[in-house]
């Protein structure tokens, strides 16, 4: 474990205090799930826009390649 120290916005510990209390979970332990669910949410967004980018890549490849088809296909039937 590594040790941390940071600076909370007083809202924000404020809520979390409030809930650490309620939910009988100790501060540490709130933390490291809540960076926990944080850091899962924003690999989850990167894998996203890389998807999007990838798929827009390859729909656009894709697009050129049938173009190319229908051109060739289209010369063969004026023979």
């Amino acid at each position: 474990m590594k040790n941390l120290s940071l600076k909370l916005d007083d809202q924000i510990f404020q809520e979390t205090e409030t809930l650490t209390l309620k939910l009988n979970v100790a501060r540490n332990r709130y933390i490291n799930e809540a960076l926990y669910l944080y850091n899962k949410l924003n690999m989850r967004r990167l894998l996203k826009n890389q998807l999007l980018k990838e798929s827009t890549m390859t729909r656009d490849d894709s697009m050129e390649i049938l173009r190319e088809l229908e051109q060739m296909t289209d010369g063969d039937q004026a023979i």
